[in-house]
C-alpha cells in the first residue's frame, strides 16, 4: 500500500527493485557481491537502462548493466563494463563508480567518478549502443563530484554541474556545499562559470550534489539533487530536492523545494551499509514535445541508492516535481 503524503516523489510497489540477490555471479572479481546502489539511467528505443554501481566483498566497486522493457523489473547483464582505453591513465584508479548518462547530440556519454590519489576526478566515456563504451579521458584536474552533463549546448558550450569536495563529513567522505556550473568546448577540458546553489544549513540540504541529468522543460532546466543533513548527532541523512535552472542562463535558481522530496523511510533505506540514505541519481521523463521540452503531464522515474545496499524507483509527474520547486528565494543561498 502507498501511504506517501508529502513528498512529490512516490516509491514504486515493487521497491527495492534490485538487491544484490539480483546480481549475477562474474569470477573472479565479482561472487557473491555486496550491494548495488546509485544508478545511472536512461531510456533507448523502448529499453529502460541501468548502470548500476556494485561492490564486491573486496570493497572494489564497479559499474555493470541491467536493463528492463518496463521500467520496474531489470535484468542484470552478466558482464563488467569495461571502459576501453581507461588502462592508458598513469594514476592508479581505485574505484570508478556514479555513471550519470545523458544523451547528446545523438550518443549517450556517462560522467562518473574516479578515486584516485590526488581525490576524486570525472571521467567520461561514450557508447553507441550501451553495451561499449569508450573512455574519452580525464576530464578535471581538482576533487570533484556529482559530475552531469545537459542533454545540449547552451550558449554555444557543452555544459554540466558538478560539486567541488572541500569539506570532510564527520565519519564520511569529503564532500562539498555548493553546485556548480562548468563550460566545455570539447567536452575534455572545462572550466568553471561560476556557482549554481549553496547547502542550507541548519535544514535538510546543509551538503549538496547533482543527481540525474538536468531535463529540459518550458519553465526551466529540472534539476533531481541530493542533500545531506549533518546536524544530527547520531547521523547524516541523504534526501532528494528539486531545483528549476534558467534555460538560457543555469547558473541561475529560479525555484528550490523547501523541503526534501524523498526522505529514508523504508526499512531498505534506514539500514544497510550507510544508514538513512536516499540517493537519486538516474532519472527517466516519457514524454517530450516535438522542440524537446519535456510536457508536464510527462511520467517519470527516478532511480535511487538505498542506504548504499539497494535500488529503489519512485514515480512522479513534470509537473508535480516543477510544483516542488515552491518558492524561489526561500532560504536560498
Amino acid at each position: 500500500m502507498n501511504n506517501e503524503r508529502g513528498g512529490a516523489l512516490r516509491r514504486d510497489p515493487s521497491n527495492p527493485i534490485l538487491t544484490r540477490a539480483d546480481l549475477p555471479d562474474i569470477p573472479p572479481v565479482l561472487t557473491d557481491a555486496t550491494s548495488v546502489f546509485n544508478p545511472g539511467a536512461v531510456k533507448a528505443a523502448g529499453i529502460t537502462y541501468l548502470m548500476l554501481r556494485v561492490q564486491a566483498r573486496s570493497r572494489e566497486t564497479f559499474m555493470v548493466m541491467a536493463e528492463s522493457a518496463d521500467g520496474v523489473r531489470f535484468v542484470v547483464r552478466p558482464e563488467i563494463v569495461d571502459f576501453k582505453g581507461i588502462e592508458q591513465v598513469r594514476e592508479r584508479i581505485y574505484h570508478v563508480y556514479d555513471g550519470r548518462i545523458t544523451r547528446l547530440e545523438g550518443v549517450h556519454y556517462v560522467m562518473f567518478a574516479m578515486d584516485m590519489d590526488g581525490g576524486c576526478r570525472l571521467g567520461l566515456a561514450r557508447t553507441d549502443d550501451l553495451r561499449e563504451f569508450r573512455f574519452m579521458g580525464v576530464t578535471s584536474t581538482d576533487d570533484v563530484r556529482n559530475g552531469v552533463l545537459f542533454p545540449e549546448k547552451v550558449g554555444g558550450l557543452y555544459l554540466r554541474l558538478e560539486r567541488p569536495n572541500k569539506a570532510k563529513l564527520e565519519g564520511g567522505p569529503t564532500t562539498g556545499s555548493e553546485i556548480w556550473l562548468a563550460g566545455s568546448d570539447d567536452l575534455l577540458a572545462w572550466r568553471r562559470l561560476g556557482p549554481v546553489m549553496g547547502g542550507r544549513f541548519h535544514y535538510w540540504d546543509e551538503f549538496i550534489g547533482s543527481g540525474p541529468p538536468p531535463v529540459k522543460t518550458r519553465s526551466g532546466w529540472l534539476h533531481v539533487y541530493h542533500g545531506v543533513a549533518t546536524h544530527f548527532g547520531s547521523a547524516n541523512i541523504y534526501q532528494a530536492g528539486v531545483s528549476l535552472l534558467d534555460l538560457r542562463d543555469p547558473a541561475k535558481v529560479l525555484g528550490r523545494s523547501r523541503g526534501n522530496i524523498l526522505e529514508p523511510r523504508e526499512p531498505y533505506e534506514l539500514c544497510g551499509q550507510v544508514p538513512n540514505v536516499v540517493f537519486p541519481s538516474g532519472m527517466v521523463v516519457e514524454e517530450f514535445d516535438a522542440e524537446g521540452y519535456a510536457l508536464p503531464s510527462s511520467p517519470v522515474k527516478v532511480y535511487y541508492g538505498a542506504a548504499d545496499t539497494a535500488v529503489g524507483l519512485a514515480v512522479t509527474t513534470v509537473a508535480e516535481l516543477l510544483a516542488a520547486c515552491g518558492d524561489p528565494g526561500w532560504g536560498q543561498t
